[in-house]
This record gives C-alpha cells, structure tokens and sequence, in this order.
C-alpha cells in the first residue's frame, strides 16, 4: 500500500468553498483508528497504550485480589481491548506487539513464576494467543455467515467450493480460495475467511450449533 501511494501526487489538502482543508494522516471511526497506509499502525499502538494503563493498576492492587478476580478483571479491562476489532489486524506486522501485552497480562494474573513459559501461562489462563483468537473470531464470523446468510455484503464473498471433476477434497465442505498476488490483499476477508475455514477439521466445519462450533474450535486451536 505504502508502495502504490508513491506513485501518487502529494495533495496538501481539499479545497473547499475557497478554504483548504488539510488531509489527516489517520481517522479515529468506531474505536479504530485507519492510517493512511491502512497497515494499522496506530490502531495497535494505541490498543497497547491504553491496555498497559490498566495493566498497570492491575498490578498495584493484584496483592489484595484473589486469582479469579485478578482474571475477571483481566479479562474486562484489558482482553476485551485485545479482541476488538482484532480481525482487522489480520496478518499486519506488529500483532507481536500485542502478543507482548497479553503475556504481561497472564503474568500480573499468575504472578511471577520463573520457570513457567508464557505459553505455558496462557495454557493455565486458557486463554488462546492473540493469533488464534485473531483466527477464532474469523472463523466464528465464517461460520454465522454460511449459516445464516447475514450479513449479504460478507455472504456474497464466500462460495462453495466445486472442483471441475470429483476429487477428494470435494466432500470436505471448503470454500473457493481466490488467488490473491499482494500481501495487503490477503488481508482481506474475502482470502483469509475461505483459508482459515479450509484449514479447520471437518468435524468443526459440520458443528450443527454456534456453540458447539465454537467449542470445537477453541480446542482444535489449543492443540495446534
């Protein structure tokens, strides 16, 4: 994106009614805010900004907290600025960043234990990291939509799968996987939706509920 927007005059401003209007370089719309590279730079740095806020004064009373206050707590104030919107930072460069916070956050939970991973703190929490939750709410959103058809501006980007003679992958319930040449472009719905849904099991695609789909999913995730 960076790339193609050199190829672009450099505008200062829109002109309107005589008076010029400069250009921002980022907007703030429903809680997220888009760079002019769309790379969503800034919407990370501020997730990170205001989870470290409360991560911080979760630390200065976690003494006078119980574990499963302590993880509530967590959970409310900090994970739930984590899973915001995180779809749209699908395959973006700085998901580490948050992956950093989340790991602060399960040490502050479980206190400060040397010979514990983080892996392994997450594992305990069961909470997934923040690239598999990235994944379960995609898949979750994948799911809703074949089910229900809503909403039409996401089901018309998905299709069935139909291989030109029978083969064997015919039978395990994948969507049509368009060819995408730039790296932006996989972060689209319409890619990453058929290739995260094509990589689950059957068992999960055929879950006849949300719920059980769900539950399956979270499992098969912890696993992998």
């Amino acid at each position: 994106m960076s790339q193609r927007l050199k190829n672009f005059p450099n505008i200062p401003g829109i002109n309107i009614a005589g008076t010029v209007v400069p250009l921002s370089d980022s907007i703030r719309t429903l809680g997220v805010t888009l760079d002019k590279n769309l790379s969503l730079s800034k919407h990370v740095s501020a997730v990170c900004g205001s989870a470290n806020f409360h991560i911080r004064a979760l630390r200065h009373i976690r003494r006078a907290l119980t574990e499963d206050m302590a993880k509530a707590l967590a959970v409310s104030l900090v994970q739930s600025r984590l899973d915001y919107a995180n779809s749209l930072v699908h395959g973006a460069c700085n998901i580490k960043k948050l992956q950093t916070i989340q790991n602060s956050l399960a040490r502050i939970v479980l206190g400060s234990q040397p010979n514990v991973s983080a892996v392994g703190r997450l594992t305990c929490l069961h909470w997934l990291p923040v690239h598999s939750r990235i994944t379960f709410k995609i898949a979750c959103l994948t799911y809703k939509t074949l089910a229900t058809g809503q909403p039409t501006y996401l089901r018309v980007l998905l299709n069935q799968y139909v291989p030109s003679r029978q083969l064997r992958s015919s039978s395990q319930y994948l969507l049509e996987q368009r060819p995408v040449k730039t790296e932006f472009g996989k972060r689209s719905f319409s890619y990453m939706s058929p290739y995260i849904w094509n990589s689950l099991p059957y068992d999960v695609k055929l879950s006849q509920s949300y719920d059980t789909f769900k539950r399956r999913l979270k499992t098969h995730l912890t696993r992998c």
